[in-house]
């Protein structure tokens, strides 16, 4: 019976508790729904959601997965039971086994099947199980990172087929226990036999160069590795030269040369290397990390500087932006001139400035602007005026519901160095900030998953009051390569930055997860507010004026405050302690913005604990009273009309503000924007303007659609289960339909849709390994339909390989064209 339909009967004989749990665990299989059991079985047979599925599993579970797929035959039907694997898995027990099968069985990925053909007479008394049909395409062709057997790699490598003979022959003359061959596949088997027994294995490679063992630890985890010269033929009669263990393994064919670079360690070398067992390090248990300790006043004080460092960062970021937008580069992103200009500002690092740039912009502080393809703050910006928490947790919320890897900025373009160019290394091209480089789709998986092993790992180090963990990057990939291994790869490219994020947004503090990042990763955001709203300094709102000119802050400012001191004074330094000094360039630049010399005084007398020194006022005044001999302004724009009450009254229009509208005569008006957008503003005020470019040609403009306004962030964990109403929806949909079978249990009306398709896959893949033939259904052009008997070779890219022996000729047909496969024996039957 087709596996496929095997797993159709064994989920329709679940309860709905059981259905239930399995719907929580792999919610892709009714979303969208599916009509019946047939079509479930098909979806979770599908290899899509098989591979989402391994993905979420741990190291036991894929060790016993994929043991049993090496143990068992899904083509012949040959299952295995927990006692068969116990003996695979070095260091287990039957019981242990035994229940993670049961939890892969209940996550539909392994089903009951009857024991195998010539099992003892106990076997009735045990629980026999098969991998469901579609986990040899997704695990690949190193399950438990074994390599193939020597008679699959004589099949597939021709070049080692010719010459496996020889080398057998010659191990052979040397005195080898290993029987002569005449055929490639004779040989093959030869050298498997002689390769099996762990203790005959040892003994050779105790007259191995030296160097060797070491060489093939590399090959513990996986069966390939990369080699210099790896075709070169080395003979067994050079025992007696200096040979290296490269030369000294492919001689007895304890490596298969793949190509010229690449070997390969088969099948039956690896389980004789790791004690005739599949599975050599089985462990129930992760494994515990080496961790530093710090004091939780120190982890506290750290989080609490990073945070309020960040949000002072930030708006001196936003301030900066404002004044002068950052310009992108024709093929995206920020160049290094830019950044260089913005880090110089900010006085902080390249580094630093970028992932600071990174979070503005997914946190929507900054966007960009089409027209002039520069990044600015939008305008009326709510981050501005919130208290302190609620703009910390904005970027957080932010940051961890992106789909972009700050860190990556700076880092070469998917890991490859530069090229030689004229005998030099030519650099290699980096991520730009704010590129499409940075971006990556499963950054809110890993990001937050780094912290619920954060948290995992604070919360079994069980350290005295007043201690916390010390975690990093090592201890946390250790633990995610025990939790997901499947996703280790992903994880290791990501987790140095994602702590490092972190610890720049108050999660981490002095190496240790935070109370705040402890709340942000239980998904209780308002105790984080409120831990927060408790031990966050308040803004200060005032300065201390000195008789050098300067202003001393005494603390974290309040973003007003602060941008108001950097538009009239330049600031020194970093960290809450900023010096803002005055010089005649910063009050010129507070009097260009708008303000006079007793604005600017008035300002000072109302945010200083002192009063105003003398030398500071005098610098105010004499710099006001040479100002504004000669006036310039900027404007992109300009409105005229001879009605100067109509102008006067769009002046007081609120909805104009953004226009920045000036008067410079009774019937001018100028604008900082650019005359399209001006007069798409004034349109939607209800007027109607001509818009003048060169040549005095007037344009019509069409309505566009209006930027949408900056909202709040609101982060909302990967949603992992469907809503309970869905769930319960399908689970009476499936009932219904089961109840509607025939008594015997099969469907009144053929297979359609997904279940046809995996159906069809399974025989097809199933005849192609078993080299059977199908009855096919086939449509020609006309769409005639016509059953042909023949033997599939390979399928690729929605075409099918045949063989036709009736005809006795090969040729390709189109999946698309084939309405149904059959294996000729169940036609027969």
């Amino acid at each position: 019976m087709s596996l496929i339909r095997a797993l159709s009967k064994d989920l329709e004989a679940r309860s709905d508790e059981s259905l239930r749990a399995l719907f929580a665990a792999r919610p892709d299989l009714i979303s969208p729904g599916v009509p019946d059991f047939p079509a479930l079985a098909a979806r979770a047979s599908a290899r899509v959601s098989v591979q989402r599925a391994l993905e979420r599993l741990n190291r036991p579970q894929m060790q016993v997965l994929e043991t049993l797929h090496l143990c068992t035959n899904t083509d012949t039907g040959h299952s295995a039971s927990a006692t068969v694997l116990k003996k695979a898995i070095a260091g287990s027990t039957v019981a242990a086994v035994e229940q993670l099968l049961q939890s892969l069985h209940d996550l539909a990925l392994v089903q009951r099947a009857e024991p195998p053909h010539g099992a003892g007479p106990g076997a009735q008394r045990q629980r026999y199980y098969l991998p469901v049909s579609s986990l040899k395409d997704v695990v690949g062709i190193y399950p438990a990172g074994l390599g193939r057997s020597y008679t699959e790699l004589v099949r597939l490598q021709p070049a080692f087929a010719q010459r496996v003979v020889q080398l057998v022959a010659e191990l052979h003359r040397s005195g080898a226990a290993v029987q002569a061959a005449t055929t490639p596949m004779e040989a093959a088997l030869a050298l498997q036999h002689w390769t099996s027994s762990p203790e005959a294995l040892h003994a050779l490679l105790a007259t191995a160069p030296a160097r060797t063992a070491a060489l093939l630890a590399r090959f513990s985890n996986w069966a390939m590795g990369a080699v210099p010269q790896a075709q070169r033929k080395a003979s067994v009669t050079t025992e007696g030269h200096d040979v290296g263990p490269v030369d000294w393994l492919l001689a007895r064919g304890l490596l298969v040369p793949l190509d010229a670079a690449h070997v390969e360690l088969p099948h039956s070398v690896g389980i004789s290397l790791r004690g005739g067992a599949i599975i050599d390090n089985f462990s129930l248990t992760p494994p515990a990390p080496t961790l530093g300790v710090t004091t939780a006043a120190l982890r506290r004080n750290a989080a609490l500087g990073a945070i309020a460092e960040t949000l002072r960062l930030t708006g001196e970021l936003l301030h900066a932006v404002r004044d002068q937008p950052l310009a992108t580069l024709r093929s995206g992103g920020v160049g290094i001139r830019e950044m260089r200009r913005l880090a110089e500002t900010l006085r902080v690092d390249h580094h630093t400035t970028a992932v600071l740039l990174e979070v503005c912009a997914l946190s929507g502080l900054i966007r960009l602007d089409v027209d002039s393809s520069c990044w600015v703050q939008p305008p009326q910006l709510e981050w501005l005026g919130l208290p302190r928490q609620e703009q910390w947790l904005w970027l957080v919320n932010a940051w961890l519901a992106s789909e972009r890897a700050p860190s990556l900025v700076g880092q070469p373009i998917n890991g490859q160095p530069g090229g030689p160019a004229n005998h030099r290394a030519a650099p290699a091209a980096t991520v730009n900030a704010l590129s499409a480089e940075a971006q990556r789709s499963d950054a809110p998986v890993i990001r937050k998953r780094i912290l619920e092993i954060l948290r995992e790992l604070t919360l079994e180090a069980e350290m005295p009051d007043g201690a916390a963990p010390v975690l990093n990057a090592e201890a946390v990939l250790q633990r995610a390569e025990w939790s997901q291994p499947r996703m280790a790869r992903r994880f290791s490219s990501l987790i140095g930055g994602v702590l490092a994020e972190a610890e720049l947004l108050g999660l981490i503090g002095s190496g240790a997860l935070s109370q705040l990042g402890a709340a942000i990763a239980a998904d209780a955001p308002d105790d984080a507010m409120d831990l927060l709203g408790e031990h966050l300094p308040a803004a200060l709102n005032h300065v201390l004026l000195q008789a050098d000119l300067t202003a001393v802050a005494p603390g974290y400012l309040a973003p007003d405050l602060a941008e108001q001191l950097q538009r009239m004074a330049d600031a020194e330094g970093q960290g809450p302690a900023t010096t803002y000094r005055f010089s005649v360039e910063s009050i010129r630049r507070a009097l260009d913005s708008g303000q006079d010399a007793a604005a600017i005084l008035d300002f000072l007398r109302r945010h200083s604990a002192t009063a105003v020194p003398q030398p500071l006022q005098y610098l105010v005044e004499d710099t006001a009273a040479r100002h504004g001999k000669l006036r310039v302004g900027a404007a992109a724009s300009f409105i005229q009309s001879d009605d100067e009450a109509a102008l006067s009254e769009l002046c007081r229009e609120a909805a104009a503000s953004s226009l920045g509208l000036v008067r410079i005569a009774p019937t001018v008006l100028v604008s900082m924007a650019s005359p399209r957008q001006t007069a798409l503003v004034l349109r939607g005020l209800g007027l109607s303007p001509a818009v003048e470019e060169a040549g005095s040609a007037v344009v019509r403009l069409n309505r566009t659609a209006p930027v949408p306004g900056t909202g709040r962030p609101v982060y909302s964990a990967p949603r992992t289960a469907l809503p309970d109403a869905d769930v319960t929806a399908q689970l009476a949909l499936l009932r219904s339909h089961a109840e509607h079978t025939s008594p015997n249990g099969s469907r009144p009306a053929a297979a359609g849709g997904e279940e046809a398709t995996q159906l069809g896959l399974e025989t097809l893949h199933k005849a192609i390994r078993l080299r059977q033939k199908v009855v096919m259904n086939v449509v020609d052009s006309l769409g005639n339909a016509k059953l042909e008997t023949v033997v599939p070779v390979s399928v690729a890219g929605g075409r099918v390989r045949v063989f036709d022996p009736a005809k006795d000729t090969e040729r390709v047909l189109s999946i698309h064209r084939i309405i149904d496969i059959e294996a000729a024996e169940e036609m027969q039957q």
